[in-house]
């Protein structure tokens, strides 16, 4: 009886050492970070993102990881949304030296992302320590700069999707197709205990929309036996997307030839921006686009769209169909790419009816505030967001209805028409999460783990959730470690 209860006890305290634990992207949809702990102490981060949009708590919460660097042994990466990747060059920066895995085509991504967010943090820094030395404060440091984003890159290691490959004694990954963004990715992990037991844990990264006008389905997954899903929409359903081009053509006709106005559409600069100029590409070979001046003012996007070009067998087959007769579907007659910062300002000299697209999506950062500053007060004019938006950042305050915001410092009228697409969400909707986990054995899940939403949505998916059958679903809080 003594040798039993001495067995039992060896037998849980294997058991107990691997675990989870959530630091980001619990308590809202930005900063995505989970470390995932194996029986033999490998320690495994899952993501890591920027928060975005937290007001003057951004700052620090990316400058505190939650993590020891030095304790990391691997990165698996997601997908290359900064909300996901960009905190990768702090971490390198702090002591990382390991692999970071994703596929191919979202380490391509992050070589343009990354060292974009790098030189924001750098020119940002720069700006602030202005104002700064003026009011003889010490000056502050950027969260990472330039060269740490290249010491970042050259630490990536991109595998195969649909390809099982070994990164540990006693861990295995196999990327599947997310359908979120070039690159994206669903990690599917299997862990080996130390009395044999293989544990399976997927973790959902985004997960996108099913017959999205770019990006293939997502893929059904193995089987697991520990689900962490991302609930961006988690309470909610989209627009049909089949509305989305006839929407937008509507009001691009009633702003641009009815009102004579200007349409300012903010745009994350990979996704976003490339599903829009396809949608007016499309409208434009089918002769119904208006014939107006289409600006993507941001250089960035222009450097995602190349390389969504350079990767367009990972678009789906409708877009491979219409590139056998339109090789660019992301350039037509009448759109013009924006680089040069001096082009960019010369766009809010011209009052003239057009359409801007610009990052960034939640308009908190980037060339979008310049042009809100030249259109929101105008009520010719109209602003389209396409897509998420924090509750905190300026699109989030404009979705509210607000009657002015702040934009460098100072107060801006909204008067000009405030329009929304949410079928352009590159976030599958519940009905669309649903369908994501019909794939799995719910018999078989032991829990599912909800993160990437905020708190009220997370409440009412989980309603959802339990309604069709899926029970033990847990929402984590902050830095909670769940043993598994």
């Amino acid at each position: 009886m003594i040798l039993l209860l001495y067995l039992s006890l060896v037998i849980a305290n294997i058991r107990v050492l691997m675990e989870i634990k959530f630091i980001g992207a619990t308590e809202s949809v930005t900063g995505s970070k989970h470390l995932l702990t194996s029986d033999s102490k490998k320690k495994i981060l899952l993501d890591c993102g920027l928060y975005q949009g937290m007001g003057k708590e951004t700052d620090p919460l990316n400058r505190s990881l939650g993590v020891d660097p030095f304790d990391i042994d691997a990165v698996l990466l997601s997908h290359a949304h900064i909300d996901h990747s960009g905190n990768l060059p702090l971490l390198v920066k702090e002591g990382y030296g390991g692999k970071i895995i994703c596929t191919p085509a979202t380490e391509e991504v992050c070589k343009i992302l990354l060292m974009d967010s790098a030189n924001i943090h750098e020119n940002d820094v720069y700006f602030i320590n202005k104002r700064r030395e003026r009011k003889g404060l010490e000056k502050i440091k950027p969260l990472y700069t330039i060269a740490d984003a290249e010491k970042c890159l050259s630490l990536f290691h991109s595998i195969p999707v649909n390809t099982d490959v070994q990164i540990f004694d006693d861990v295995w990954v196999r990327f599947t197709e997310a359908g979120h963004i070039l690159g994206s990715a669903i990690t599917n992990l299997k862990l080996k205990r130390k009395n044999g037991e293989i544990v399976k844990l997927t973790y959902s990264g985004d997960v996108g929309r099913y017959g999205d006008m770019l990006m293939k389905d997502p893929d059904p997954f193995p089987q697991a036996d520990y689900l962490i899903l991302e609930s961006t929409y988690g309470n909610s359903l989209h627009d049909k997307q089949v509305d989305a081009t006839n929407q937008l053509l509507e009001i691009v006709k009633n702003t641009c030839l009815v009102k004579k106005g200007r349409l300012i559409i903010p745009a994350f600069s990979l996704g976003r921006t490339q599903e829009i100029v396809y949608t007016l590409n499309k409208l434009f070979n089918q002769n119904k686009l208006p014939k107006l001046p289409i600006y993507v003012d941001s250089p960035l996007s222009a450097s995602a769209t190349k390389v969504m070009r350079d990767h367009h067998y990972c678009l789906n087959e409708d877009v491979q169909k219409l590139m056998e007769h339109d090789p660019d579907p992301f350039g037509f007659e009448g759109l013009t790419y924006i680089r040069k910062a001096e082009e960019s300002k010369l766009l809010n000299e011209n009052k003239s009816p057009c359409i801007i697209i610009s990052s960034s999506g939640m308009m908190d950062a980037g060339r979008i505030k310049h042009h809100l500053i030249h259109t929101l007060p105008n009520q010719k004019n109209t602003i389209l967001i396409s897509g998420y938006c924090s509750p905190g950042t300026l699109g989030g305050k404009l979705l509210d209805g607000a009657n002015e915001v702040r934009v460098f410092g100072d107060m801006i009228p909204v008067k000009a028409e405030i329009k929304t697409i949410t079928s352009f969400s590159a976030h599958a909707d519940y009905s669309e999460l649903l369908k994501f986990i019909s794939c799995q054995d719910k018999s078989l899940l032991k829990n599912i783990f909800l993160v990437h939403g905020e708190t009220e949505v997370k409440k009412g998916f989980k309603i959802i959730l339990e309604k069709y059958g899926y029970n033990n679903i847990l929402i984590p809080f902050k830095n909670e470690s769940v043993k598994l």
